[in-house]
C-alpha cells in the first residue's frame, strides 16, 4: 500500500504516522526528542525514528515509505532543507532533509512546524475551502502562517508570518528578539500567564488559570485577559491590512479558552476595521494533531509533484 511518513518534532517530543495515498492515517508513534543528550543526539532520535516508520511500512502494508514530510521549530529552510536553529534542541545548520533522505532513500520535504501546522489547517482544518488565510498560533510565543490558494508562503528568507514580532506597544516590555512591545510580549499565552502570576500573586497561575477567573468576572483577570486581547487584536488588525485573508484561524494553547477568547477578540478586531474586510475569526480545528498532519501533506505534494514530473514527456 503506497503511503508516506509524516514527523513532527517538538522540543521534548516526536509525533508521527503514516499516512495512505487518500489522506488516511494508518499508524501513529511517538517518541521523545531526548534533547538532554544534546544537538546531535536529537538529530540521531529522528533519523533512527523515520528508519523505524519505514520498517514498520515494510512490515505492514508490503512497502516501504514512498516519501516523507517532516516538520520542525525554529529557524528552518524549506527550499535547501536545513534546520538552520532551533534554540530548544540546540542546533544550527543541520542539513536534515539530505540526511534523512540518504537514511530513507526517498524524497523529503522539510517544513517549519507553525508553517506546516497552518498548511495542514488551511487545507483540511479550519481553514478549508479559504482561499486566503493566516494561522496564528497563541503559545509560549505567537507565530503565524500565511495561507495562499492551498499553500503556506515560507518568505524569501523563510521569516514569513512571524507575527508574534509584530510591534504593537512601540517602547513597550523588551523581546528577546530585540525589538520592544513585541506582539509576543502581551498576548501569547506565557504574557497572559505572567501577567495573571503578578496580578493574582499565585507564582504558578498560567494562561489557563486567568481564563477560569475571566469565565468567574474575577475584575483583574478581566483587565489582564483584555490588555492581551487589545494588543492581539492590534497585531490581528495589522495582518488583516496587509495580507487580506478572508479567514484568520486561532490555534495554541491560549485559543484552548474558547468563546472566553473568541468573543471578546472578534469584537476588538471588528472595531479596529475601517475600510478593510472583516475576515471570519475561527479556532483551529486540528489541535496538536496539525504539525504531523502538515507533514503528512508536505510529503504527499513533494510524491505528487514527482509522479506528475515522471509523466511529462
Amino acid at each position: 500500500m503506497r503511503h508516506v511518513i509524516a514527523l513532527d518534532v517538538g522540543g521534548t517530543g516526536m509525533k508521527a504516522a503514516l499516512v495512505g495515498a487518500d489522506g488516511a492515517l494508518l499508524h501513529r508513534a511517538r517518541r521523545a526528542t531526548g534533547r538532554e543528550h544534546g544537538p546531535d543526539a536529537v538529530v540521531d532520535a529522528i533519523l533512527d525514528f523515520a528508519a523505524d516508520l519505514r520498517e514498520h511500512g515494510v512490515e505492514q502494508y508490503g512497502e516501504p515509505a514512498a516519501a516523507a514530510g517532516v516538520a520542525v521549530p525554529g529557524i528552518v529552510d524549506e527550499a535547501n532543507g536545513v534546520a538552520v536553529y532551533a534554540a530548544n534542541l540546540g542546533w544550527r545548520d543541520v542539513p536534515l532533509r539530505a540526511r534523512l533522505a540518504e537514511r530513507l532513500g526517498v524524497p523529503v520535504a522539510l517544513g517549519h512546524d507553525v508553517r506546516t501546522g497552518g498548511l495542514a489547517e488551511g487545507r483540511i482544518g479550519a481553514g478549508r475551502g479559504a482561499d486566503r488565510f493566516l494561522f496564528v498560533a497563541l503559545g509560549t510565543g505567537i507565530a503565524g502562517a500565511i495561507g495562499v490558494a492551498g499553500r503556506v508562503e515560507a518568505g524569501a528568507h523563510g521569516f514569513a508570518g512571524e507575527i508574534g514580532h509584530v510591534v504593537v506597544r512601540p517602547g513597550g516590555t523588551p523581546c528577546p528578539c530585540g525589538q520592544h512591545g513585541c506582539l509576543e510580549r502581551y498576548a501569547s499565552a506565557a504574557a497572559v500567564g505572567e501577567a495573571w502570576a503578578a496580578a493574582s500573586g499565585d507564582p504558578d497561575a498560567d494562561a489557563a488559570h486567568c481564563a477560569k477567573a475571566v469565565a468567574a468576572d474575577d475584575p483583574d483577570a478581566v483587565r489582564v485577559w483584555q490588555r492581551a486581547v487589545d494588543a492581539l487584536a492590534d497585531g490581528l488588525i495589522t495582518a488583516v491590512t496587509l495580507l487580506d485573508p478572508r479567514t484568520l484561524v486561532i490555534g495554541g494553547g491560549l485559543a484552548q479558552a474558547g468563546e472566553t477568547l473568541f468573543t471578546p477578540l472578534r469584537e476588538a478586531v471588528r472595531r479596529r476595521v475601517t475600510f478593510q474586510r472583516l475576515p471570519e475569526i475561527v479556532p483551529a480545528a486540528l489541535g496538536d494533531s496539525a504539525g504531523c498532519l502538515g507533514a503528512g501533506l508536505l510529503a504527499r505534494d513533494l510524491l505528487n509533484s514527482t509522479d506528475r514530473t515522471e509523466v511529462t514527456p
